[in-house]
């Protein structure tokens, strides 16, 4: 099923300053993009570059003064989507170079503090099974509350809040997930069914592919279950959310609006 999307932003750069987007649906295999169409105020300089592990793309801007973003795109995924339960967890010294960093603690998960907690909370599952007991651990102990976190805010201070927004559910799951010595990266995307509307964001597992001896696989998963990982549309990936902000700004800023709608088109 198609899925459609609409986005537009728009902000102040008070000063020649360098930004640096990323919110366009990436062009990889698991989803097709039918149609795009992106729209910008025109700037200084304004270039595409590869974003993290070739999955989207990033864009420069160096501009001043007001600026506006319009996206829409038509996309369909079509992923392989095994059950999550029954993928195998991978030994470390099998895992491809492409996982090994998705093990390590990153700016806003610190895995290693969590690993006397998983071990003790999950410690009768393991691989997709332990991700899936993870995934409604949390979707069982804490409140979805826009406004009670920032960009301050780690896996730790939401853990012992109970509480937060996508991001927060995302930045838990794959700490968790990393604490199991499972990699986990964080997946900005697009999805229907997200509320309120914004851009969404979840976390990927890598684990056993049954269909390749050897082989691993990324698998989505959301805390928040708001997102069915067959209607998702990727943006990026990376470590935390520092590596896929839709907007870093190397300069002062001000943020004016935005706007997210995500429709299925049958």
């Amino acid at each position: 099923m198609p899925i459609k999307i609409e986005t537009s932003f728009a902000f102040t750069l008070d000063q020649p300053s360098d930004v640096l987007l990323q919110f366009e649906a990436a062009a990889i295999p698991e989803q097709a993009i039918i149609e795009r169409n992106t729209r910008m105020t025109e700037a200084e300089h304004c270039a595409w570059v590869p974003a993290q592990d070739d999955i989207g793309e990033r864009i420069w801007v160096r501009a001043e003064g007001d600026f506006e973003v319009d996206y829409t795109a038509l996309v369909r995924p079509q992923r392989q989507l095994p059950d999550l339960a029954t993928l195998a967890r991978m030994e470390p010294h099998t895992m491809p170079g492409e996982a090994v960093q998705y093990l390590f603690d990153s700016r806003y998960c610190q895995a290693d503090k969590f690993q006397p907690f998983v071990n003790s909370e999950f410690g009768g599952t393991e691989g997709g099974a332990r991700i899936a007991a993870i995934r409604d651990w949390i979707a069982e102990h804490f409140s979805y509350e826009p406004g009670t976190s920032d960009a301050r805010t780690t896996a730790l201070d939401s853990f012992v809040e109970r509480r937060g927004i996508c991001r927060d559910y995302a930045h838990v799951l794959v700490t968790l997930a990393r604490a199991s010595t499972i990699p986990a990266r964080f997946v900005a995307c697009y999805a229907p069914g997200v509320e309120p509307p914004d851009f969404h964001a979840i976390a990927e597992v890598f684990l056993d592919d049954p269909e390749t001896p050897g082989g691993g696989t990324w698998q989505l998963v959301d805390a928040t279950k708001m997102a069915d990982p067959a209607e998702t549309v990727k943006i990026g990936v990376g470590r935390d959310a520092a590596d896929v902000s839709f907007l870093t700004s190397f300069g002062p800023n001000n943020f004016r609006r935005s706007s997210v709608k995500v429709t299925r088109i049958d």
